[in-house]
């Protein structure tokens, strides 16, 4: 399990420093709405890019099961499949840019500085997509085959080039938010270029042949589009709930606005540090799902869990002592600092209140049991996350976080049930 979890521990924790290092450089620039048009322009991007998470998710579960089940030609016939819907989506997500962004700005409703300012961003930061939904593709592909170093590679390549350019445009070429939109396109780049480095390499291992018909034939999607359909409309009901808490803190003002996106921050540190765990599920799941034995199958949940929970409770023990000061240095605003601080409570419970939710849902890609995925999310959203906001909503940016908090409670529940039910011996 660790050989898996821990290389992508180290490489998902460095994508929310990314973000972190962004709001540094952001909240020390002179103007305040820097941080809330970042915000912004993150959540537009971040509907489409983390929308589209089926492409590494799907991936995943499926080559993990075709490593299982020893079908090799299979290998490369999903990794070319993933690949060209990747190029397919970015072509028209391009194309229609301009719409994108306006119809983004509308839902969430910032205000016209905070607009302009995440406008400017958006339109450089959007010519990443091309490289950012292959990475996600190729990633996929390496998990599924267990082999999480070239991961590591590709999103510590990618993470550092973006710190590091981000710093420059700005301190040395006074760029502004400009700069750090820039460093993001040209990371992936870097990352996406690493990643077709070792393709070769590692298909040497898994002796088999090119299908290209298999790549191009409509009909060989099949198990393909039923799969990433269903996590598809999940990973939506997902973005739309981070996208609405986004929307409830620009009604609120910049000053919550800006709190609440340092605090997703602390929220994003822990969710890719879970998340190795989860991508460890995905390998071994799928793999004991190919092979469908049972007893495998239970272990490597068993084993994923134990270490998930361990690490939950670390978390909340390293925010509940350090949060201020890690709010402190994200912004020099006294009153953006205070005002996260006033909230701070509910991301200390965070940890062990989604652990549960992460780690199955690297139980459920691994089976691919996406319909399952779907339901569980789209339970949680309409019948406690809409109506738990309704009824809350005197209590305002509180009351938005209590209803985030049932949220992540309603996810975990509902998919321990599901995961109860999975016998592979039927299936």
């Amino acid at each position: 399990m660790w050989r898996i979890a821990a290389p992508m521990i180290l490489s998902n924790i460095s994508i929310p420093l990314v973000g972190i290092t962004d709001t540094v450089i952001t909240g020390h620039l002179e103007n305040p709405e820097y941080i809330a048009s970042i915000a912004v322009a993150t959540t537009i991007i971040g509907f489409f890019i983390a929308s589209m998470n089926f492409l590494r998710m799907g991936t995943t579960g499926i080559t993990a099961q075709y490593i299982g089940s020893k079908n090799l030609n299979g290998l490369r016939v999903i990794l070319g499949q993933t690949l060209l819907v990747a190029l397919l989506i970015s072509f028209l997500v391009l194309l229609l840019q301009s719409d994108i962004n306006k119809v983004g700005l509308m839902l969430i409703g910032s205000n016209e500085s905070v607009a302009y300012y995440a406008s400017q961003y958006f339109y450089i930061r959007i010519w990443g997509i091309p490289a950012t939904l292959i990475n996600f593709s190729l990633i996929g592909w390496f998990i599924g085959l267990q082999n999480a170093s070239v991961p590591l590679k590709m999103v510590i390549a990618t993470n550092i080039t973006n710190i590091i350019l981000s710093l420059t445009f700005v301190l040395v070429f006074n760029m502004q938010i400009n700069g750090i939109a820039l460093a993001s396109v040209i990371a992936e780049i870097i990352g996406m270029l690493i990643g077709f480095k070792y393709i070769k390499k590692e298909l040497v291992k898994y002796p088999g042949e090119w299908l290209y018909k298999n790549i191009f034939r409509l009909s060989a999607y099949k198990r393909f589009i039923k799969i990433n359909t269903n996590i598809f409309i999940r990973t939506i009901a997902l973005i739309f709930t981070f996208a609405f808490i986004t929307a409830q803190g620009a009604r609120y003002g910049g000053i919550i606005l800006g709190a609440n996106a340092l605090l997703m921050n602390l929220q994003n540190l822990l969710a890719y540090i879970l998340d190795g765990f989860a991508h460890a599920a995905e390998a071994l799941v799928g793999k004991a799902v190919g092979k469908r034995d049972n007893q495998l199958f239970k272990a490597a949940v068993k084993i994923c869990l134990k270490w998930s929970v361990y690490i939950a409770i670390i978390f909340t023990l390293i925010y509940a002592l350090t949060g201020k000061y890690m709010i402190s240095l994200m912004t020099h605003h006294q009153i953006i600092r205070d005002t996260a601080i006033e909230y701070l409570p509910w991301m200390i419970i965070s940890p062990i209140v989604s652990v549960w939710s992460f780690l199955y849902d690297g139980v459920f890609v691994g089976a691919t049991r996406s319909k399952d995925m779907r339901n569980a999310m789209l339970g949680s959203l309409f019948l406690v996350f809409l109506p738990s906001w309704y009824f809350l909503q005197p209590l305002g940016n509180h009351g938005l976080w209590l209803t985030f908090t049932l949220f992540m409670i309603s996810r975990g529940v509902t998919m321990h049930f599901l995961y109860r039910k999975i016998d592979l011996t039927r299936d």
